[in-house]
């Protein structure tokens, strides 16, 4: 089996563009659209350019990018305070689990429109116009 591979020249998209407007939750081409149909959910389609963003494969990534963000934030402080002051272990869970969920539920939308805007900007998986599932690896 042999794969042949499409050596036209693709334009060159806007990365960083692209991933700010996933931030925001907008779709990464023309920035208008709503990226979201509820709060994890992708659009099949921009509603304004009609772009195509139901074969993105953002899956994993945004847990995983959001679990590292907020263990670092919480360990940090957790570990700053207990060298600082002498706190009781319960007052530790009191703030550090609402504190985990507020950062998650806040950082993971967002995280995964980036993502979704970086797959767009570098062509990856269905975004290339020439994808097929053969040579997606």
């Amino acid at each position: 089996m042999s794969i042949e591979l499409d050596t036209v020249a693709k334009p060159k998209r806007d990365v960083w563009g692209a991933m700010k407007r996933g931030i925001i939750g907008r779709c990464p081409k023309c920035g208008k659209g709503h990226l979201f149909q509820g709060y994890l959910k992708i659009q099949d389609s921009c509603s304004n350019c009609k772009e195509a963003l139901h074969h993105h494969r953002a899956d994993d990534a945004p847990p995983y990018i959001t679990m590292a963000i907020v263990g670092h934030i919480v360990v940090g402080l957790i570990f700053h305070l207990e060298t600082s002051y002498e706190i009781e272990p319960m007052i530790h869970l009191y703030w550090s689990i609402p504190t985990m969920l507020i950062l998650s539920l806040g950082l993971l939308r967002p995280i995964k429109g980036m993502i979704v805007g970086l797959q767009w900007a570098n062509y990856l998986h269905g975004f290339d116009p020439n994808f097929s599932p053969e040579t997606d690896m």
